[in-house]
């Protein structure tokens, strides 16, 4: 079930947001964590790790369109949270999306509705970080 839709337009062209927005060594910045550290390159199957407020936690790419989207999906016990990042031309720049699906199962589905809206909370802005880290670098 969706925790959340962002959408935000970057005027940059799409081969530069796509860049930035898979430069995981780069990326705690505008994730909003303290670390972030890819077990190999961008493609289905390798691990992210990251660190924030002392906890490491690690995502899988499970879907990639190279150039366009991609889905990083996070487990713990039975939640899973699929963060799917897509990059699409909009005019001069490019329009990015991102969606966010949680799933609770088990004694977590009564508290579903609850970590949707923490994971709303902390992660809705992300976008927009991206957007200025971007937008802080010279054309």
């Amino acid at each position: 079930m969706q925790a959340f839709r962002a959408t935000c337009t970057i005027e940059r062209p799409v081969d530069q947001v796509w860049r930035q927005l898979t430069d995981w060594n780069g990326a705690a910045g505008w994730l909003g964590v303290d670390r972030v550290s890819a077990e190999g390159p961008t493609a289905v199957g390798t691990e992210l790790r990251f660190s924030t407020r002392g906890k490491e936690r690690r995502s899988e790419i499970v879907a990639l369109g190279p150039g366009r989207s991609v889905t990083l999906r996070s487990q713990q016990g039975s939640v899973t949270a699929d963060y799917t990042y897509t990059v699409d031309a909009s005019g001069s720049g490019s329009r990015v999306t991102l969606v966010a699906d949680v799933r609770a199962g088990g004694v977590w589905a009564l508290a579903a509705p609850v970590i949707r809206a923490a994971i709303r909370r902390t992660d809705a802005g992300q976008l927009d970080a991206l957007d200025r880290e971007l937008n802080a670098r010279p054309l």
